[in-house]
């Protein structure tokens, strides 16, 4: 057994169990990788793979036991690169961050803005997508940090970290009977509601807020995006449920926001990665400026 026979098999998990894809990947050919793979069999005395032929179509139960181990001796391999290049150059490196529109565009260019001016050697690649996909971009080593509301706190395998706690807010046009007078969940339930799509942005705080009382939101649209909602409201479709953040005084100026904290309860975005990874150094310098932030932010 060697580590060239362990990666082997973790890329034919990766590869969907495809010999050539595989024999490409490692830079040889075909029949090298099935050689590898029988000698590693062999030595175990069963197979890894179910067969159809010469088609690997599955893994045995040995084999899925043993990739369960492949991806700890995988993790020891990159947490050994990450460390040995923190040892060599701490200011040199790459954050991928996973998150949502909302927090990439309304509150992380501040943090990154600062951090950049204390670590221009570090690269940052920022990827966007729904909260339960953000989990799997962790999970799949394409991200090492997430940042977003909704569902992180319910993987036990990730760290997570209080970020900052935020609060909802309406928005509407000018003159709207909203603007004025006191705003109720009744008095909210009788217009047309914009707000976020399931998953994003505090969503399941606004529907547990009204059906926890009994009252029913006519949500005639859904977005992922707060510009989205934004747009539809100045289309006078209805009235818009958003992060209060996400109001800009000077670029919404034809919109009127009002707080939503007496009615819907505070989110609380969260930073999460792996429990076994090695963060680098600049990577948790990284949190900190999040953090920090986040303190700006506060109203205390």
């Amino acid at each position: 057994m060697n580590l060239s026979q362990i990666e082997l098999l973790r890329i034919l998990q990766e590869t969907r169990f495809n010999l050539s894809k595989a024999a490409d990947k490692m830079h040889v050919v075909q029949s090298a990788v099935s050689r590898q793979l029988q000698l590693f069999e062999e030595e175990l005395g069963s197979p890894l793979f179910e067969r159809n032929g010469k088609k690997l179509t599955a893994l045995t139960p040995l084999g899925k036991r043993v990739m369960q181990e492949v991806a700890v001796i995988h993790l020891a391999k990159q947490n050994i690169q990450a460390i040995a290049a923190d040892f060599l150059d701490s200011n040199q490196g790459t954050i991928h961050i996973a998150t949502t529109h909302t927090q990439a565009k309304y509150f992380l260019p501040a943090p990154i803005q600062r951090f950049r001016e204390k670590y221009p050697g570090v690269r940052i690649y920022m990827v966007q997508a729904a909260p339960e996909q953000l989990i799997d971009q962790l999970h799949s080593h394409k991200a090492d940090i997430a940042i977003c509301t909704e569902k992180v706190a319910e993987d036990a395998e990730l760290v997570t970290r209080h970020c900052y706690e935020w609060h909802h807010a309406v928005v509407m046009p000018k003159n709207h009977p909203l603007c004025e007078g006191e705003l109720t969940r009744e008095r909210l339930a009788s217009f047309p509601i914009l707000t976020y799509s399931f998953g994003f942005t505090g969503r399941s705080n606004i529907e547990n807020a009204f059906k926890n009382q009994g009252v029913e939101l006519d949500i005639i649209l859904a977005a992922a995006d707060t510009d989205v909602i934004k747009t539809y409201v100045r289309l006078g479709l209805g009235v818009g449920l958003i992060a209060g953040m996400a109001y800009d005084a000077v670029a919404d100026q034809d919109l009127v926001a009002r707080d939503l904290s007496h009615i819907i309860p505070g989110s609380i975005t969260k930073i999460a990665y792996l429990k076994q990874n090695y963060l680098p150094l600049y990577s948790q310098h990284f949190i900190e400026e999040l953090l920090l932030a986040a303190q700006r932010m506060s109203p205390c």
